[in-house]
């Protein structure tokens, strides 16, 4: 799974094989200090995460999902079908 964004202490993850995923949706992982939650994109729904993943970096990834959704599902469109994905701009860029 690689890592397409860094910013504010957040990772962004996008699966390469998202066959094996729970989530039949387009959507990131996102990660911050050792807690996750998985977001759809371009929506930004919350579709499940750690208990304790902070509220404050989940509104700071639904931002960033809403400014770069198009290169977000560009991406999506990438990796499921096994191509490499490009790195994305974050927030503090």
């Amino acid at each position: 799974m690689p890592s397409i964004s860094h910013f504010y202490g957040l990772i962004i993850w996008l699966y390469w094989d998202e066959s094996r995923s729970k989530h039949h949706c387009p959507h990131i992982h996102a990660e911050y200090s050792g807690k996750w939650a998985v977001v759809s994109i371009p929506e930004g729904e919350l579709l499940e995460q750690d208990d304790e993943f902070p509220a404050k970096k989940l509104r700071m990834v639904q931002t960033w999902i809403d400014i770069h959704a198009e290169e977000l599902m560009a991406d999506w469109s990438l990796a499921i079908n096994h191509n490499e994905v490009f790195k994305i701009r974050g927030l503090d860029a």
